[in-house]
């Protein structure tokens, strides 16, 4: 069964094993900086950022925003993995408004195509509520199929016209839904 869990140092060795399916690549929706080793310390920053970003009472230096971040996990009766990441920025800057969104995920590539991101996204989309937001953004890569068809799964609808990435390397697609 696919679950949320905020970031614990109890899973430890599943979260060091799906990070490093990523083999040195960025990891949206995890919190993690990009080439991020998954030792034991980096873990612990991640749980006290965690805490701290998804914290409102928290001051957070611009341009970041308070996000509250997920592992997304496959409960099989004592059996936990960590599959995946997904966030939600509880509001948007120019920058995110441009790339980025309301709602960044990635799934570790050993479980892709199981339905993983569609059903945590849809649980994320559940928070986005109760905070109080009337509708979300979500991007993804133009080329980035699999992920446009689960923000399309979840109700996004594509706004045009794109834009490019702020390297103008890739077209980005931008999709609203409305919660």
């Amino acid at each position: 069964m696919i679950n949320l869990v905020r970031p614990t140092f109890d899973l430890y060795e599943s979260w060091a094993a799906a990070v490093s399916e990523f083999a040195d690549r960025h990891i949206d929706g995890s919190g993690l900086t990009d080439h991020t080793e998954p030792t034991v310390e980096a873990c612990q920053a991640l749980i006290e950022k965690e805490r701290a970003y998804s914290d409102p009472s928290t001051p957070l230096p611009p341009p970041l925003v308070h996000s509250s971040y997920w592992w997304i996990t496959d409960d099989r009766g004592d059996d936990v993995e960590v599959v995946g990441f997904i966030a939600l920025r509880h509001r948007l800057t120019d920058a995110l408004r441009v790339i980025g969104g309301h709602i960044g995920y990635a799934v570790r590539p050993s479980r892709r195509r199981e339905g993983i991101a569609t059903r945590a996204l849809g649980l994320v989309l559940d928070d986005a509520r109760r905070l109080g937001l009337d509708r979300v953004l979500l991007t993804c890569d133009d080329d980035n199929e699999a992920s446009a068809r689960t923000i399309e799964r979840c109700g996004g609808q594509r706004q045009m016209p794109d834009s490019k990435s702020p390297s103008g390397a890739a077209l980005v697609r931008h999709y609203w839904i409305q919660l």
